[in-house]
């Protein structure tokens, strides 16, 4: 369909699925060991839109395509996984692989090429999209850019968006060392969402 976006191309074709189906592809969704990673509460009790919203904002347009045309096609719905990504536009799981590797290619690049630090240049856009805070305040912790009690009182925050402004408040004033470290971080943990704000002037 002309003009269709991923989003909506990815909304219809959650919606094709069966209740089963969808369940299916909501397990395999959090069980993916690659990153990012998409926790299990983000997509528990959620309908197909949001989940499809889930998706996008994790592994953004670019790269979303093949991440769903890979759990499609694991839980056997091959038709709906070639519709899916034809109606998004052609690009292939295949395809997205290689960006992923190039993007990997690049990932050893200073943060601070010009006179702003990129995670002060991308901080709002950072703050409402970084999702993977678990994994991302354990390797902050590690690596003594946070205390234990800074780690403890971020962990308790229950919205992602709440716990990396508390990290943008306190810990990343530190200076350009931790947020170095942090932006080697979320490489590690948000390659999709990193490279997607790479991109951007």
């Amino acid at each position: 369909m002309p003009g269709k976006t991923v989003k909506a191309a990815l909304v219809d074709a959650l919606s094709d699925l069966t209740d089963e189906d969808f369940k299916k592809f909501c397990h395999q969704l959090v069980d993916r060991r690659q990153e990012p990673r998409v926790r299990r509460n983000r997509v528990h009790g959620k309908d197909r839109m949001d989940v499809a919203d889930v998706m996008v904002s994790t592994f953004t347009e670019k790269h979303v395509v093949g991440v769903a045309e890979e759990i499609l096609k694991s839980i056997d719905c091959f038709e709906e996984a070639a519709r899916f990504v034809e109606e998004a536009g052609g690009q292939s799981q295949q395809s997205a692989s290689t960006d992923v590797e190039e993007a990997g290619g690049q990932s050893q690049q200073s943060a601070s090429t010009d006179d702003k630090h990129f995670v002060d240049k991308h901080k709002v856009e950072l703050i409402q999209r970084v999702s993977n805070t678990d994994s991302i305040l354990d390797d902050l912790l590690e690596a003594d850019v946070i205390k234990q009690e800074a780690y403890d009182k971020i962990r308790a925050m229950a919205a992602c968006q709440d716990q990396m402004r508390e990290l943008y408040a306190g810990p990343l004033k530190a200076g350009k060392t931790c947020k170095e470290i942090f932006y080697k971080i979320l490489q590690k943990h948000e390659k999709y969402l990193i490279e997607d704000l790479t991109g951007k002037k």
